[in-house]
């Protein structure tokens, strides 16, 4: 039995990654950081041009019908370049809304742009949360994603219902995070009326989650392979550093948690794409492994640049809060394992 990509797998990383080193060059990340509109339109058009809102479309939908290894693998490459994307919010969108072929249809066209608005499935905040009333949708939602220059906004209630409405009708306002490669906003909704609403199975929030965690894995391996490539040229005592027992220990104890938290993140997609009951556990064990080995590999890595690590010349600080605001984003470890628990009945 082959547990290995496939070689089309294999190509559609590599293809990604060689659009995002162009697209996605650390100037870029940093002028977009700072709220650079035509940088931003840069990238974007980059990866419209690759494809990407058609990835988790049926093909029967004017898609490419790939499945959940094929998303993460897009996620990770995204996150290793710290690329502000739509990706995660058009694949959530388009498996939440998987019964509805125009709306899939729209989103394979480029023509229906989603943003999320899931805080309701992970927390509750005082003053926040989404209700259905009457047919209309009331309330405020927190750190929804990709608002900027979407279309709709996939938003979830206190129900449980998940509601896609026009971003027309909703009202937004920036909310600023300590990760500055990505725009989050506080949506507000008065009277709303949902254009399609469902209900999703527990397969949708996983998948959600299991694309938080490939991000969380790219910006992790990044992190690796920037301690690894300064231990091999910063100097000390007339030696690089990475000659020293205590900095090898350092770079391979990152290696050695990041490299099995990988293959779960494998394993758990194959799970969902298969259909397999255990799929929807795997994906949320793996968004709650990953926000911990992945704070602890942007630790160790800033440790490993010393002083360096915290200026902005190097730029670690991108990856460092990519992968702090991707632990809490969508639930926490704490909130992943008690989902983990009730799909396997443990707790009520």
């Amino acid at each position: 039995m082959e547990f290995a990509l496939s070689e089309d797998q294999r190509m559609l990383q590599d293809s990604l990654k060689g659009v995002l080193n162009d697209a996605a060059s650390l100037d870029r990340i940093r002028k977009i950081a700072v709220g650079d509109a035509g940088e931003s339109a840069v990238l974007d058009g980059a990866l419209t041009e690759f494809g990407l809102a058609a990835l988790m479309v049926p093909e029967a939908a004017g898609g490419l019908g790939l499945g959940a290894l094929d998303a993460c693998l897009v996620q990770e490459a995204l996150g290793y370049n710290v690329a502000p994307s739509r990706f995660l919010a058009t694949a959530v969108a388009a498996q939440a809304l998987a019964g509805h072929a125009d709306v899939l249809g729209a989103i394979a066209a480029g023509e229906a742009k989603f943003a999320l608005a899931l805080t309701e499935v992970s927390s509750r905040r005082d003053g926040a949360g989404v209700e259905l009333k009457g047919g209309k949708l009331s309330g405020k939602s927190l750190l929804a994603q990709s608002v900027d220059g979407a279309t709709h906004i996939l938003v979830a209630d206190t129900a449980g219902a998940w509601h896609s409405v026009s971003a027309a009708d909703a009202g937004v306002t920036g909310m600023q995070t300590i990760d500055r490669t990505r725009t989050f906003h506080e949506v507000t909704l008065d009277g709303a009326r949902p254009l399609v609403s469902v209900t999703p199975g527990v397969e949708v929030l996983a998948l959600a989650r299991l694309l938080v965690a490939a991000d969380t894995l790219g910006a992790a391996q990044a992190m690796i392979d920037k301690a690894v490539a300064y231990a091999k040229e910063r100097q000390q005592f007339g030696r690089v550093i990475g000659s020293f027992q205590a900095v090898k220990h350092m770079c391979a104890e990152m290696a050695a948690k990041l490299e099995p938290a990988r293959a779960l993140i494998w394993h758990a997609a194959h799970a969902l794409d298969i259909a397999d009951e255990e799929g929807p556990m795997m994906a949320n064990l793996a968004k709650a492994h990953l926000a911990e080995v992945g704070t602890f590999v942007a630790r160790t890595s800033t440790e490993v640049h010393g002083g360096m690590g915290f200026t902005d010349l190097v730029g670690l600080h991108y990856w460092y809060k990519r992968i702090g605001v991707n632990r809490q984003l969508l639930g926490s470890p704490e909130q992943a394992r008690q989902t983990a628990a009730e799909l396997q009945g443990l707790v009520a």
